[in-house]
């Protein structure tokens, strides 16, 4: 997944789904070593795990 994510993702606004309550919305800043960084709001950032993404996808409101 993590070829994609750069390939396809990198600058742009998702929704990602990691299970259950977890549900991240950022824009795509990097993606290496199997974790994926959002920005959340301006210079603040979560790490995602690769391997806990469930789906991925474009964030339309955004």
């Amino acid at each position: 997944m993590q070829p994609f994510i750069v390939e396809h993702l990198l600058g742009k606004d998702v929704i990602v789904y990691c299970g259950g309550i977890y549900t991240f919305r950022g824009n795509v800043k990097a993606c290496s070593d199997g974790v994926l960084t959002l920005e959340i709001t301006e210079n603040r950032y979560s790490h995602i795990s690769v391997d806990s993404i469930i789906t991925i996808k474009y964030d339309e409101e955004s």
